[in-house]
């Protein structure tokens, strides 16, 4: 007798994950943000595997001038279903400029 497994189709997911940046102990608010894509068969199992994704590229090690630099995950922020077709949309951003008047080293 034959037992056949229902194949469960995989969806595809972007996930952004958000990592704080250390230098030695030197204080910054310094972060990378990375979106990437995640297979899944539904949206919970997807935020699992991309927390599991995202610590495994949590990283320490010493650069060039001897610091000890550190990225560490902060968070998990979106998770968003996308259909992989042409055309598709995978990122956007609106980014809101505050004009200048007049030159920062203009005469007063």
């Amino acid at each position: 007798m034959k037992v056949f497994i229902a194949e469960i189709p995989m969806k595809t997911f972007i996930a952004q994950m958000i990592y704080s940046i250390t230098c030695g102990d030197i204080t910054t608010e310094q972060y990378e943000q990375q979106w990437r894509l995640v297979l899944a068969s539904d949206e919970t199992e997807a935020l699992d595997e991309a927390r599991k994704m995202a610590k495994t590229e949590e990283a320490t090690f010493v650069d060039r001038h001897g610091r000890t630099v550190t990225w560490k995950l902060v968070a998990v922020k979106d998770l968003q279903p996308v259909a992989l077709e042409p055309g598709a949309l995978l990122f956007s951003s609106v980014k809101e400029v505050a004009p200048v008047v007049e030159p920062l080293w203009a005469d007063a």
